[in-house]
């Protein structure tokens, strides 16, 4: 299934360049330093060395599907790419994932340390939840639910729990399917899921919608990581921004090593159009979120 973007009058390239655009701005806001003054430079550092901004894009895009307005969603975007950025620092130390290059730059504790490193995750993590609940004109009972879904998403749970199992697994041949989905969608897939869900929240959708918009981010972020495991094998390090071939090196299961590339694709785009016809009742409004399940599955880094 292909969105027709130009026949219902959405140019994704122009929707993305816009809210990645104020997103970055919000961002760079966000944090200011302060003392200690290495600690927040080691955060702003990752926070702001670029990226797709995918996370908080997705945030705003489900809030205003729902009628909620881009100001009511922005620290709770923000608060999203926070933690996305915590596990990046932490995902590529040397006892986890040992990468020296995120987004082209070198990784944060190959400039600041390894204990700095570590720190300006925590603080990036901890701060995610105070901005979330720093949010003006959005009643506090939405926001304590945005508060306990992204709890529950990066927690053990969740992305903890993800990372802990795909530690677990690293040179081992007998990893299952179930165990290899387990792993995303804990350690890549939930956060995505409460970017989309904790948009809707925020929007004050029932209940009903924001489970049939958990089926749509279910779907995407395990698109995600299947396109993630074929651009490692066949992207380069210049296209990636990062270390190519990595999962090969750790010897890690991935969806092409059990399924193969051609199925590996096959799934891909079989969980794309789910995600993109569980949205059929929002008719145009809900043309952002369609073309980013495209966006996912095309994407080249």
């Amino acid at each position: 299934m292909v969105v027709d973007a130009k026949a219902q009058g959405f140019s994704l390239e122009r929707y993305l360049k816009e809210k990645k655009a104020i997103v970055e701005t919000a961002l760079d806001q966000s944090i200011v330093t302060a003392e200690p003054v290495t600690v927040y430079e080691a955060m702003r550092y990752s926070l702001l060395a670029g990226g797709k901004r995918l996370r908080p894009i997705l945030c705003l895009a489900a809030c205003n599907m729902l009628g909620g307005t881009t100001e009511m969603a922005m620290n709770t975007a923000c608060a999203l790419e926070m933690i996305h950025t915590m596990s990046l620092i932490h995902d590529d130390l040397p006892s986890m994932d040992n990468d020296d290059l995120r987004r082209g730059k070198p990784t944060n504790h190959k400039v600041y340390g390894e204990d700095i490193a570590i720190l300006a995750g925590d603080g990036l993590l901890s701060y995610a939840f105070e901005y979330v609940a720093r949010t003006q004109g959005v009643p506090a009972d939405r926001l304590l639910q945005v508060v306990i879904r992204l709890g529950q998403a990066v927690g053990a749970e969740g992305l903890v729990g993800g990372q802990v199992v795909d530690l677990q697994s690293e040179g081992k041949t007998d990893v299952s399917i179930e165990t290899l989905n387990f792993i995303h969608t804990h350690k890549t897939g939930a956060l995505l899921e409460v970017c989309v869900t904790s948009g809707a929240i925020l929007a004050g959708a029932e209940n009903a919608k924001i489970q049939k918009l958990q089926k749509y981010a279910q779907n995407i972020g395990l698109t995600f990581q299947i396109i993630d495991d074929i651009l490692d094998i066949t992207a380069t390090q210049e296209e990636l921004g990062k270390t190519a071939g990595k999962d090969l090196d750790a010897q890690k299961v991935t969806y092409p090593s059990l399924w193969g590339l051609e199925k590996s694709r096959s799934e891909a785009q079989r969980l794309t159009d789910e995600a993109i016809a569980s949205l059929e009742d929002y008719g145009a409004s809900a043309a952002p979120l369609k073309a980013l399940a495209e966006y996912i599955i095309n994407r080249k880094n």
